[in-house]
């Protein structure tokens, strides 16, 4: 039997929102990139290996959300040594980049669908080259193995699910201007249908190349020329990236940021994500009150989960940013005296109305700013058969980025994640656009620790600034309510705007939404853009989860 059809079969016949084995599992937000890190695990490849070709997977079939025209965060742990790492592959603006960049003619800061669409959004991608640093520390197989499962997908084609597909009907009206795009991703002059089959010949033609010549191939030579061209010559918002600006780029190891929750200890990613500062600050607060005794059903559960959701937010606005460019009081923050004075601001029957950042211990004098994120990004996790664990999240930020291609891809707009306004009351903000500096991210890749230092979890999320609530509750859920990774996933979950707090819709907004407004709080509901994957240590076995709300699947090795 052809091994291609051969292992397709073995896919089929496993379950689609979850899967358990005594080897690995691996987890992604769509079924042929989670096949492609079965494919790579069953191949001899560590939870390295097949992260990174779900990653490489994920640029051919889910190209509205990431990709190697875009950047991501890996956290890794490895199991003989017990140690974790981190790995920032966020984008880079470029070197003539200024703080400006996002202003009008009147000094004003632009519209934010006037900054995406072009080349003033594109920043250098980091993909590549953080594949390149995890491959040469935790890879086994060969760097061109993982390059085989993308290949044949954008050779052979893949079909458009409802996803895309309501994704492309999203960029339509975009794409009048984006005739590359267009060429891709449209059938007869209109967005490809639910069934529809993409090749994408440039995109296997430039994998087949990185597969042979390595990740030089993408940051030197014609691609580098192809993405500066590509950029100077957008139909709008032309803009310069240079040579040096991609040949200069590289991925760069962080220490992980870790704090103690209960027994817990949860481990994520530093500057230039917000993720783990903002979840542990969120989880320390809570720490007092016995959401276990209170349960998931109690509308004081969530009205205590919304009041330090809001602190943390507050106080995410003020301080994080790229730290190679902001003094960021990372360990300030964190701090659990400070948090401890955070928490006692949080009543069990009132509404504390305003959610202002505070001065943590070595934070310098700053004015908060809001940055911008839309709902693109995915995630996607691995454990191998011993018990290594990579858990990255990926993306080009809105759907389908810039909206340019480059040899098939995708170019990300994550430029648009700075603070568009460089100043606020006269002091300057810690986001605002320099060149070279990465633009703040609520990328969330997490790994959990029991409390005799054993891996227990692992998630992560997509959906823009929703990303760190979705990971906050899923942990409050997993490890004070004990429900199982798919359900812990799958809640529904609580967030806010402007005017107060948001709900996602279903069944629980009849009973929670007149409670929350009885304590005070003000409540509107809507849809959110919202998927995650996970993978939990249970009795022992791991076993993969992923969002009921995505086409995502978890499978076993």
């Amino acid at each position: 039997m052809n091994k291609f059809l051969l292992s397709f079969l073995l896919f089929i016949a496993l379950p689609i929102s979850s899967a358990f084995a005594k080897g690995g599992v691996v987890s992604s937000a769509d079924p042929r990139a989670s096949a492609a890190g079965q494919e790579i695990l069953r191949k001899g490849g560590s939870a390295t290996d097949a992260a990174m070709a779900m990653m490489l997977a994920l640029t051919v079939v889910e190209p509205q959300s990431s990709g190697i025209g875009g950047g991501g965060f890996l956290v890794h742990h490895d199991a003989k040594t017990g140690l974790i790492d981190t790995i920032d592959g966020r984008e880079t603006a470029p070197s003539v980049a200024q703080s400006d960049r996002f202003l009008g003619p009147d000094g004003k800061p632009l519209p934010f669908m006037q900054a995406v669409p072009g080349g003033l959004s594109v920043g250098v991608p980091g993909n590549i080259r953080l594949m390149a640093m995890a491959h040469s520390k935790w890879g086994w197989l060969p760097w061109a193995h993982l390059f085989v499962p993308a290949i044949r997908l954008a050779e052979e084609g893949f079909t458009v699910n409802e996803t895309l597909n309501s994704r492309l009907e999203w960029a339509a009206t975009l794409w009048k201007d984006f005739p590359e795009a267009q060429a891709l991703y449209w059938r007869d002059g209109q967005p490809a249908s639910v069934g529809a089959l993409i090749k994408n010949p440039a995109l296997a033609a430039f994998l087949k190349k990185l597969a042979v010549e390595g990740p030089d191939a993408f940051y030197t030579g014609a691609n580098a020329d192809k993405i500066t061209a590509t950029l100077a010559d957008a139909p709008r918002n032309a803009a310069v990236m240079t040579a040096q600006d991609l040949a200069a780029y590289q991925a760069k190891e962080r220490p992980a940021i870790c704090g103690h929750y209960r027994v817990y200890t949860v481990c994520g990613m530093g500057p230039p994500s917000s993720g783990a500062v903002t979840v542990i600050q969120i989880l320390t607060m809570l720490e007092p009150f016995n959401l276990a005794k209170f349960g998931k059903d109690n509308p004081e559960s969530w009205h205590l989960i919304a009041e330090a959701m809001q602190l943390a937010y507050a106080d995410r606005e003020k301080y994080l940013a790229d730290r190679d460019f902001v003094d960021v009081p990372v360990a300030g923050m964190i701090d659990p005296t400070y948090l401890a004075k955070r928490s006692h601001l949080i009543s069990l029957n009132k509404t504390l109305k305003n959610y202002d950042a505070d001065t943590p211990p070595g934070a310098p004098r700053r004015t908060a700013a809001i940055s911008s994120e839309v709902h693109g990004t995915t995630h996607f996790v691995a454990v191998d058969g011993d018990g290594d664990i990579v858990s990255m999240t990926s993306t080009v930020e809105g759907p389908f980025g810039s909206q340019l291609v480059a040899n098939g891809y995708v170019l990300n707009n994550e430029l648009t994640d700075f603070t568009f306004a460089p100043e606020k009351d006269g002091a300057p903000v810690a986001n605002r656009v320099e060149g070279g500096k990465r633009p703040l991210s609520s990328m969330s890749p997490t790994i959990v620790y029991d409390a005799s230092g054993k891996p227990i979890f692992t998630i992560g999320a997509a959906g823009g600034k929703t990303i760190i609530m979705q990971v906050a509750k899923a942990l409050i859920a997993h490890l004070d309510w004990g429900l199982p990774a798919r359900e812990a996933i799958g809640m529904s979950l609580i967030y806010f705007n402007k005017d107060g707090l948001v709900l996602e819709d279903g069944p629980w907004v009849d009973t929670m939404k007149p409670a929350l407004e009885h304590i005070g709080h003000v409540v509107t509901t809507r849809k959110l853009g919202l998927k995650a994957n996970a993978a939990e240590w249970v009795g022992d076995h791991w076993e993969g989860a992923a969002d009921p709300r995505s086409p995502g699947v978890a499978l076993a090795e």
